[in-house]
């Protein structure tokens, strides 16, 4: 799953603010409560401290010095109470409802928080040794009740702490949107773009942050594009460099039959002359499955194709060989447009075309159709030739596939180079049986188009 810059940012904002606020509010709490209950540890060991001072030994028992103010035996808050206790812990002096707290070591202190009598009290706990034994001395007061203040206090301050992470966060989160519509108005530019699209992106008009980026995607484009030309180049160099000598090489065994010295060997010469006509053959057909490459069309110099006026085109140019074959090749032409290479789409039509001739015996029809259906534009040809049984209709989709028992030389790229040229532009390649169940019909449907529609009206 694809991360978010935005979210990423707002949550290594929050953690830590949120950290920080829980931490502020912490410190406020114990600032206002940590005083007070220093201020009582502190009473409460001076008042440990002065009762020690005063223990004397009469008798063998311990017991205060007279002069003590009078100890009532629950004071208000504020005031102590004490309990004295030998090393059998009775009570020498003072209110037995202070709890015994266990002293391990002569002039250790020991705190702690007891509830007596529904009161909290902080109690001090430290042994005193005298010439009797040891002496238990506990010291305690009633606690302030601003524990409820403190917290009410705490909660206001950590409430209006996430408050302000709040508003922080979300102020944060709009400059992070703000400062990122750069980046998805640069995105949606790339993202409306075609697949032939590679003209630069124009770096003056991102931000400085994301220059580099664009740069990187410029030089991206330029290879691509000059890859491309090279490409194309190279194509056009092969095409040239292979139909001279070809076409050249049958116009001279045209010239050879035609010799009457040539008569004795004119079965041998007529048997290289189709050969080297389905080598001319196969090898425009193998350019034109170059050109039908994604990669080779990157930089195409696509335009508005009227599609009944191309599919009348190369009716024209196959007449006479279906007259030849004793073929009826018909048209039915509505008119229909595309964005697209006229030249891939002469490829498309013409290997249909080529096929339904060449696979239609004698006696039979080809019918070309063009034009638009739901808005959609379409090529079709339909043959009444023996048809491709409905399991084989997507094996003669790949390459170099034919048939068992496939009359002709073919090569097995006809069908490969249509899927090809249609892939190229979002259309679909349908293959169905022709009229009354008999022989075959292909359709090319292709997605509409905002330019297609444009242009129809």
């Amino acid at each position: 799953m694809n991360s978010s810059i935005s979210r990423t940012l707002v949550f290594w904002l929050a953690v830590p603010l949120t950290l920080l606020a829980l931490c502020g509010a912490l410190v406020h709490y114990f600032n206002s409560v940590a005083p007070q209950v220093m201020n009582m540890d502190r009473r409460l060991k001076e008042t440990a401290t002065a009762l020690v001072a005063h223990l004397q030994v009469q008798d063998g028992h311990v017991a205060l010095l007279a002069g003590l103010p009078e100890r009532p035996l629950m004071p208000p808050d504020g005031s102590m109470r004490f309990s004295l206790r030998d090393k059998n812990r009775q009570l020498i002096d003072g209110d037995v409802r202070l709890p015994i707290v266990a002293v391990e070591a002569p002039a250790n202190f020991v705190y702690e928080t007891a509830q007596v009598e529904h009161r909290s009290l902080r109690i001090l706990s430290t042994r005193a040794e005298t010439q009797a034994g040891p002496v238990l001395v506990t010291v305690a007061t009633a606690m302030k009740s601003n524990e409820p203040e403190a917290r009410y206090e705490f909660l206001s301050t950590l409430l209006w702490d996430f408050v302000q992470l709040d508003v922080t966060l979300v102020l944060v989160w709009v400059g992070i949107q703000l400062g990122l519509r750069p980046v998805r108005k640069l995105r949606d530019q790339i993202a409306q773009r075609s697949a032939q699209d590679l003209r630069p992106i124009a770096e003056s008009s991102v931000p400085r942050e994301i220059a580099p980026l664009a740069a990187t995607l410029n030089r991206l484009f330029s290879m691509l594009s000059t890859s491309v030309q090279s490409q194309q180049q190279f194509i056009a160099n092969t095409a040239h460099q292979l139909r001279t000598p070809i076409t050249g090489m049958l116009a001279q065994l045209d010239l050879l039959i035609e010799e009457p010295a040539a008569e004795p060997i004119q079965h041998r010469l007529r048997t290289l002359q189709e050969g080297v006509r389905q080598l001319a053959h196969s090898a425009n057909q193998l350019l034109s499955l170059a050109r039908a490459d994604p990669a080779a069309n990157l930089a195409a110099k696509n335009q508005i194709v009227a599609l009944e006026a191309i599919a009348g085109e190369i009716v024209a140019r196959f007449f006479d060989r279906a007259l030849q074959s004793n073929i009826d090749l018909g048209a039915d032409l509505h008119a229909g447009t595309v964005l697209a290479d006229p030249s891939l789409l002469d490829d498309l039509l013409s290997n249909l075309v080529d096929n339904a001739l060449k696979y239609t015996p004698a006696g039979g029809s080809v019918t070309v159709h063009a034009g638009e259906q739901d808005g959609h534009p379409y090529l079709s040809v339909e043959d009444t030739g023996p048809g491709i049984p409905e399991a084989d209709r997507q094996k003669v989709r790949q390459r170099f596939v034919r048939l068992p028992n496939s009359s002709g030389h073919g090569s097995g790229l006809g069908l490969a180079i249509v899927e090809e040229i249609a892939a190229l532009y979002g259309a679909e390649v349908r293959i169905d049986s022709g009229p009354d169940q008999r022989g075959t019909r292909v359709t090319v449907r292709f997605a509409a188009t905002p330019a297609a529609n444009r242009k129809r009206t």
